[in-house]
């Protein structure tokens, strides 16, 4: 289930904001400039079904995200519990860190916990199945996709080269909760 647990920055084990209900997600984000909401498929997504036809079932609201914010490449990202670099994969964006662009996400299956630093809270927003994320151009944050990292994310970019981590150096992400 999709969540937002918000904390303050000194105080990771204490949250002073928790819901799963969408709406509250969406409006709490949204006070931040954050872009959250859902997404319907316009036919059957499974496992194998390959990333062309995934971004054939959401075309209508990848041209209209790309309209609206200038997106100008996307393509589908996977990556199973299998994969043989998993904890390399896991580490690298385990450090807080900024981008030059959006960093846009949208979970066609599996999840992923987005952690923003903004000003003096966490705000840790659990994406699932069918939720979409924005991440403003110069946000600090960190990504976990977990130990056993199993999804599938269509990615939208602004840079037709795709974006960069710059890393702050803070050790702030570790000592906020991460995914088991």
């Amino acid at each position: 289930m999709s969540s937002l647990t918000i904390y303050t920055a000194q105080e990771p084990t204490q949250p002073v904001f928790q819901s799963d209900n969408l709406v509250e997600i969406a409006e709490k984000l949204q006070q931040q400039g954050i872009r959250f909401e859902q997404w319907q498929a316009n036919q059957p997504i499974e496992a194998s079904t390959d990333h062309a036809s995934i971004l054939a079932a959401y075309s209508d609201d990848i041209a209209r995200l790309k309209q609206q914010g200038g997106y100008v490449t996307v393509d589908v990202i996977s990556l199973s519990s299998d994969h043989p670099d998993k904890v390399a994969l896991r580490q690298k964006f385990l450090a807080e860190h900024t981008h030059s662009e959006d960093e846009v996400r949208f979970f066609v299956r599996g999840e992923g916990l987005f952690c923003l630093h903004l000003g003096e809270h966490i705000y840790q927003v659990l994406c699932q199945q069918n939720d979409l994320i924005s991440v403003p151009a110069n946000t600090p944050h960190w990504f976990d996709m977990g130990s056993d990292p199993n999804f599938t994310a269509i990615r939208l970019f602004n840079n037709p080269e795709g974006w960069v981590a710059n890393f702050t150096g803070s050790e702030i992400a570790s000592r906020f909760p991460l995914l088991p």
